[in-house]
């Protein structure tokens, strides 16, 4: 397969994850849990795509509550689901309101915000990690908390990038997961 076949199939495989992660229901609020790893200045994020903006941007992994589940349980179900790890001490960070438009669409989400660990210590010295959402494939990667502050992606939901700042999210917690 040629450069340009494998972009536009990696390009296809994003824009399918994305639509599917952000699951835009117009008139419903959806109930959110997001897991934000670390190691270092780097967090764990998903790079999503909206094509009516031309946009990239990020969101830690995470998804839907499910009826009667707590948010911890969410982080850990998808964290299970998706990357086939299990979350190690989730700590819970806030709450944000996402009100957003995505591929045209307006959307609503409560969003719960947690910092965990992943037990399995190797996949802090990768630069991606390769995930599977409802049969859709899709690479998380480590992005440094600069990249977003310099204004070169947005990260999502607003104001997560603030409320890591303002917490001063401790690495510690990663680098006992990677054994330093």
């Amino acid at each position: 397969m040629s450069e340009y076949g494998r972009k536009e199939k990696e390009i296809a495989a994003i824009r399918s994850w994305t639509r599917q992660v952000a699951m835009v229901k117009e008139g419903e609020v959806r109930p959110l849990a997001i897991c934000v790893f670390r190691k270092m200045d780097l967090i764990l994020v998903a790079e999503c795509f909206d094509a009516v903006k031309g946009e990239t941007f990020y969101r830690p992994l995470g998804g839907t509550i499910e009826f009667g589940e707590y948010g911890q349980e969410t982080i850990a179900r998808e964290i299970r689901e998706e990357l086939g790890l299990e979350v190690r001490n989730p700590r819970y960070l806030g709450t944000l309101q996402n009100i957003f438009t995505y591929e045209g669409k307006k959307g609503h989400e409560i969003v719960l915000i947690y910092e965990g660990d992943l037990s399995d210590r190797s996949i802090y010295d990768r630069t991606s990690i390769e995930g599977l959402e409802e049969n859709t494939p899709f690479t998380a990667v480590w992005k440094s908390l600069g990249y977003f502050q310099s204004g070169r992606a947005p990260l999502y939901p607003e104001g997560l990038l603030d409320l890591i700042v303002e917490k001063n999210l401790s690495d510690s917690s990663a680098d006992d997961v990677r054994g330093e």
